[in-house]
């Protein structure tokens, strides 16, 4: 995902059609969000007493797709990403970290949800959500990995322009 391919998602089609397209639009809009920035802007961090950045979002949204998809279809216990606990706000310390290995853990987790989802036979597949203690479809887990992903992005609209120098001009 490191160059961006970002194709709309279409007027028409099946629903899980366009719930995959649009979570690959979104997925595709954090990623050309970071475009053309290293580390040190990656990691630039919106306004006190926020400690958001670029790169914690990426982080951010391997540990959502890794909790979504592999803990609830595949391995219930699966560790988190960058935290020991089920801890999401882990992954928003971006301080240490790199491009290279917040999209290689990020590119991981999308492909890993990419092909649960594609062999699911239906939406109605259904996997334990462990931290609810309850069963949820695929249906469901693909709309909220997609609002996860509308909501960090309209983060990330706002720390683009911080990087770029544009926010109040």
């Amino acid at each position: 995902m490191t160059s961006v391919n970002r194709i709309g998602p279409p007027k028409f089609d099946s629903e899980r059609d366009m719930l995959r397209a649009f979570l690959e639009y979104h997925r595709a809009t954090l990623a050309m969000k970071c475009e053309g920035l290293g580390d040190e802007e990656l990691r630039q961090q919106s306004v006190p007493p926020s400690t958001l950045s670029l790169l914690g979002l990426v982080r951010h949204m391997a540990e959502v797709e890794r909790a979504w998809f592999r803990r609830v279809f595949e391995d219930n216990d699966a560790p988190m990403v960058w935290s020991d606990e089920i801890d999401f706000q882990a992954a928003y310390d971006a301080s240490a970290s790199t491009r290279e290995e917040a999209f290689a853990a990020w590119e991981a987790e999308v492909e890993n949800s990419r092909r649960i989802e594609r062999e699911a036979e239906s939406l109605d597949r259904t996997g334990y959500q462990p931290r609810w203690g309850e069963e949820v479809s695929l249906r469901m887990v693909m709309v909220h990995v997609l609002l996860e992903y509308g909501r960090h992005n309209g983060h990330a609209d706002f720390l683009r322009e911080a990087v770029d120098g544009t926010v109040g001009a």
